[in-house]
């Protein structure tokens, strides 16, 4: 964070200082929720949560260097008393945007957020300082804590915002103005708590309402719900896409022996040829997001493509893909799971499966309301469809209907099974795979079937796992 006193802080926020000798004093170091993180000239903002009390780690925090609690009451040590400390987080958050004066990208959508975070990230760093997201924290607490992380050498702050609703966008863009919007498509996720995908293209619009008239909204082009977000802002619009309107586009579309996308990509300023390390059809998409950011920002189409080509994965468990020493490749992609990202892992995994036994290791997708049913019964005859060898649905209800719908499809039971939980997958994976497989392990984040994934890896270590 840049240096702020005490006391300017505690202007900003509108609280109370107590126990502190000296409001003069700079905090320099980053602003901490973790206790664990506080160090030398941290701020420690202390939440209340269900179980703990953050207020509780006042002394030790202190004593590992941070200049001050920012909290909601005394602790005994030097502390800023708020009323709301989520408040005041996003106050203190503007506040340093506003005298950064980077040029700020938020980004939403449906699905995808943090894969085209990480790779924006990564291609704007070959310009200059980038500050971005650490994995998904994208709501009203990580998103300002994000912005609290950038310095005077911080050129670009690239967020990502969630939504769960009408208006948790508009809150977070309060927080944190953009100067260019990218929203990257209206899918099923959370469908059952916004009600449908138009009150979800309600949501993620809100960021292009948002942008300032010198601004930019980067679009959609393949996607109705997005593209249409055009008459929603007064900025200017880039739209990507594979559309042959689309100002960043990609052509030739072709997966690698190993189901990594290679594509020419187009820009108004030039075309280069890009061959990525991500796995899957459905990074093309993602990449041509980030292409037009870069170009926004006056990248050329030679370093964009560069920069997609040599850019990884930076969060964990996103189509992370390992090969065991016996030659098993298991894919974690158990971080979340909504339907069009369950579809794009299966036909990664069909993609990069070529040749080989295949199994696809699958649970609930969460918040789909009414659509629950339908939607799983699809993923589960979109396996069959996709010849995967074999489908271990785990879990309840969601997973059965995941199994019935390959079975309904064709797999008579023969290709797919459904087992009760993660350690009876990870039972029947022992005795059943064979060197050369390819395992993909997905379901919503509250199913945690990573554990089945590092089972999996653990299990089959029989000396260092080569990650690719």
């Amino acid at each position: 964070m840049i240096a702020l006193s005490l006391a300017e802080i505690a202007e900003v926020v509108g609280g109370q200082t107590y126990d502190i000798p000296d409001a003069s004093v700079l905090v320099t170091g980053p602003v901490v929720r973790d206790s664990r993180e506080a160090g030398p000239g941290s701020l420690f903002a202390a939440f209340v949560g269900e179980r703990v009390d953050g207020h509780d780690y006042a002394p030790q925090v202190v004593a590992a260097g941070a200049v001050a609690v920012l909290g909601s009451r005394p602790v005994g040590v030097p502390a800023i008393v708020v009323d709301d400390v989520q408040a005041a987080l996003g106050a203190l958050a503007r506040h340093v945007v506003n005298k950064l004066g980077t040029t700020l990208v938020a980004l939403t959508g449906s699905a995808g957020k943090t894969s085209t975070k990480d790779l924006i990230a990564q291609v704007l760093q070959r310009k200059a300082p980038t500050v971005f997201t650490p994995g998904s924290l994208n709501n009203e607490i990580g998103l300002p804590l994000t912005a609290l992380s950038a310095t005077e050498e911080t050129r670009f702050l690239v967020l990502e915002m969630g939504a769960r609703g009408i208006g948790h966008i508009r809150y977070l863009t309060g927080l944190t103005p953009p100067r260019i919007g990218l929203v990257l498509n209206v899918g099923s996720a959370h469908i059952g708590e916004f009600g449908g995908r138009e009150q979800i293209a309600q949501a993620k619009g809100e960021l292009v309402e948002a942008l300032p008239e010198d601004g930019t909204a980067v679009l959609n082009a393949d996607d109705p719900y997005v593209r249409a977000m055009a008459s929603r802002t007064k900025a200017k619009v880039l739209l990507f896409g594979e559309a042959d309107e689309a100002d960043v586009r990609a052509e030739n579309v072709r997966l690698t022996d190993t189901g990594q996308p290679s594509f020419t990509l187009h820009t108004p300023s030039g075309c280069s040829d890009v061959t990525m390390r991500l796995y899957g059809e459905h990074h093309v998409s993602n990449a041509l997001a980030a292409a037009a950011v870069a170009h926004e920002l006056g990248m050329s189409a030679e370093e964009i493509a560069t920069a997609l080509s040599e850019a990884g994965s930076l969060s964990r468990w996103r189509m992370e893909v390992t090969e065991r020493p016996d030659g098993v490749t298991v894919v974690n992609d158990a971080y979340n799971a909504n339907p069009e990202s369950m579809k794009a892992a299966l036909r990664a995994l069909a993609a990069m499966g070529k040749g080989r036994r295949t199994w696809a290791v699958l649970g609930k997708m969460a918040e789909l309301g009414d659509e629950s049913l339908a939607e799983h019964d699809a993923v589960g005859r979109l396996a069959v469809r996709l010849n995967v060898s074999k489908l271990v649905a785990v879990g309840g209800r969601e997973a059965a209907w995941l199994q019935l719908g390959a079975y309904n499809e064709g797999s008579w039971g023969e290709e797919s099974v459904h087992v009760s939980d993660a350690q009876a997958a990870v039972d029947l994976l022992r005795s059943e795979l064979r060197p050369g497989d390819v395992v993909l392990v997905k379901a919503s984040r509250s199913v945690g079937l990573e554990s089945v994934a590092q089972a999996l890896l653990e299990s089959g270590a029989e000396g260092e796992v080569a990650a690719r």
